[in-house]
C-alpha cells in the first residue's frame, strides 16, 4: 500500500514564489504523514487564470518553475505532481501536467486535450497525445487534467494503457459538484482504476473554486474527500485493488472497440441519414 496525499489550496495569480512556497509546506507536511506522492491543483504555480497567465507569464520563466518544484519534490524526499502552462516548438500554449519522482527527476508529461470555456480556449491550444502511463510506486500510472476526467474516452485510454492510478489536477468552479461527487467516482468505478482529483479552494480572478477534491476506489468507493476550505487529504492505496476489480468483472478485457466505432455516428448528416433509413 501507498500513502497518496492531494493538496487543496488557493493560489496567488502570478505569484509564483508564493504558491511555490505553499506547495513546498504541503509537500513537508505530506512527507512527515509518510505519504510518496502529492498531487497538487491544476495551474497551481501560476494560478488559474488563463487570459492573464497567457498575457504576463513570460514563457522564459517556466524551465526556472519546474527546477523550483522538482528541488521541492527532492528537498522533501516525495513525488510531486504540478501542472503548469508550457509552449511547444511551435509555439502552442498548452496546459500541462507533470510527474517527478523523489528526486525531482520527471517521470510523465502529460498536455490536455479537452479545454474548457472560453478563456481556456483563448489562451491555450488543445492537445491530441494520450494519456502515457509509467510504472510507479508499484502502480501502473497515469495522468488527464480537469476537463479531460469528464470524458469517458481519456479515462478509459488510460485504463486500455494499462493504468491502475489516474492522477488529475483541476480547477473546477462552484456549480459544477456532480463533477466530484458523482462522475468522478463513476470514472474509477468504470475503468477499475484509482483516481485522485486536486481542486483548487477559495477565489482566484473573481471564480470561486469548489474545493471538493476527491480520491475514489477501484471500486467506486470514496476513499477521500475535501470540502470547500484548504485541506490536505490522505488515502492509503493499492495496486491490487484495481487488479481485483479488473478480476472480478473484467469490462477492459470484455469490451467490443470494434463494435463501438460501428455505432458513432460522425455529424448532423451522418446523424439525419441514419434516422432516415430507420425501419420499424
Amino acid at each position: 500500500m501507498v500513502l497518496l496525499a492531494l493538496m487543496q489550496a488557493n493560489s496567488a495569480v502570478l505569484d509564483v514564489e508564493a504558491n511555490c512556497a505553499a506547495v513546498d509546506d504541503a509537500a513537508r507536511r505530506a512527507a512527515v504523514a509518510g505519504a510518496a506522492v502529492l498531487l497538487t491543483p491544476e495551474l497551481f504555480p501560476v494560478g488559474y487564470a488563463p487570459l492573464r497567465v497567457r498575457a504576463e507569464l513570460d514563457p522564459d520563466r517556466l524551465p526556472a518553475i519546474r527546477r523550483t518544484l522538482a528541488g521541492i519534490a527532492r528537498r522533501n524526499s516525495i513525488a510531486l505532481v504540478y501542472s503548469l502552462p508550457a509552449v511547444t516548438g511551435e509555439g502552442l500554449w498548452q496546459i500541462t501536467s507533470t510527474l517527478v519522482d523523489r528526486e525531482g527527476s520527471e517521470l510523465l508529461n502529460y498536455a490536455k486535450v479537452h479545454l474548457f470555456g472560453v478563456e481556456e480556449r483563448e489562451a491555450f491550444n488543445a492537445a491530441a497525445e494520450p494519456p502515457a502511463v509509467v510504472d510507479f510506486l508499484g502502480f501502473r500510472t497515469s495522468m488527464v487534467i480537469c476537463y479531460d476526467v469528464e470524458f469517458p474516452e481519456s479515462v478509459r485510454a488510460a485504463a486500455a494503457r494499462g493504468a491502475e492510478l489516474l492522477l488529475v489536477p483541476t480547477a473546477l468552479s462552484q456549480g459544477f459538484e456532480s463533477v466530484p461527487q458523482i462522475l468522478l467516482r463513476a470514472r474509477a468505478l468504470e475503468s477499475q482504476l484509482t483516481v485522485a482529483y486536486a481542486n483548487h479552494s477559495g477565489v482566484e480572478e473573481g471564480c470561486v473554486f469548489l474545493g471538493g477534491s476527491v480520491i475514489a476506489g477501484p471500486d467506486g468507493a470514496l476513499l477521500a474527500a475535501a470540502g470547500t476550505a484548504p485541506a490536505l487529504l490522505f488515502a492509503e492505496v493499492g495496486a491490487a485493488a484495481a487488479r481485483d476489480a479488473r478480476e472480478a468483472v473484467p469490462y477492459l478485457r470484455e469490451r467490443r472497440p470494434e463494435v463501438y466505432r460501428a455505432w458513432e455516428v460522425d455529424g448532423p448528416e451522418a446523424a439525419a441519414a441514419a434516422e432516415g433509413s430507420s425501419t420499424y
